[in-house]
């Protein structure tokens, strides 16, 4: 898709339909819009446009807050390796931005083309496998698996808390303008803001995902995207704790 070419623009092959999914947020123009169907050709039938508000965007600011200097993000999934030394998943693009957070060390990191990322605890005893629900609650999680659409889901975040809503797409590819793009997304219609970067989608107790970006608030709605977490649990050869 030459939609790689403008910022502010997100892509999906609805594979019910057939159809090529291009979401744009409020930067993209008419014309822009034109130049996307123009260069599909003869495929133009075949492209579904779809507007969401705000701007597509990383949302740097099991859910609850971690820190490094002066930036925030959100924990995703408390995993370990075969040895069982802990370690937190989280979004690659706040793992970029520092290697001491509030909770350990970075030791890995991927974006952009991915967003994964991953912290060694300082303290293991403190890698709890359960994502906080911010009502003094908490879910416990077992297993990952990959989504399917129209599944229900919830997302955790240090910003805004727990929100839910669905899987729209899968395999989204989002361009997020100067900070790159990013591909083999999880596209839902729950809200996010910054700060929740990183933060847990799951179902249940099965972990799916890692907070990567989208536009919107939750005041408004919007669009967001995920990194599917088995990707990054067989990056990084470990499993949920």
């Amino acid at each position: 898709m030459r939609t790689a070419d403008i910022g502010g623009t997100a892509w999906y092959v609805d594979t019910a339909s057939g159809k090529v999914v291009v979401t744009v947020d409020s930067t993209v123009s008419q014309a822009e819009i034109a130049k996307i169907e123009n260069e599909a050709g003869a495929n133009a039938d075949a492209l579904v446009v779809k507007h969401t508000p705000g701007k597509f965007s990383k949302l740097i600011a099991g859910g609850e807050a971690i820190t490094t200097g002066g930036a925030r993000c959100s924990l995703g999934f408390n995993v370990q390796d075969g040895a069982g030394t802990k370690y937190a998943l989280t979004a690659g693009h706040c793992t970029n931005i520092g290697s001491s957070w509030s909770i350990g060390t970075t030791t890995g990191s991927s974006f952009p083309g991915n967003d994964y990322g991953i912290i060694r605890h300082s303290d293991p005893g403190a890698a709890d496998g359960r994502v906080y629900l911010y009502n003094g609650g908490y879910q416990e999680i077992t297993t990952a698996a990959d989504p399917s659409v129209g599944q229900s889901v919830q997302r955790s975040g240090s910003t805004t808390g727990l929100h839910g809503g669905s899987v729209t797409g899968l395999n989204a590819t989002v361009n997020y303008g100067a900070d790159g793009i990013v591909s083999g997304l999880i596209q839902t219609n729950v809200c996010a803001e910054p700060g929740d970067s990183g933060g847990a989608l799951f179902s249940g107790s099965t972990a799916l995902g890692l907070t990567s970006g989208g536009s919107g608030n939750c005041s408004s709605g919007g669009t967001t995207f995920y990194q599917p977490v088995t990707e990054a649990l067989g990056a990084y050869g470990v499993s949920i704790i």
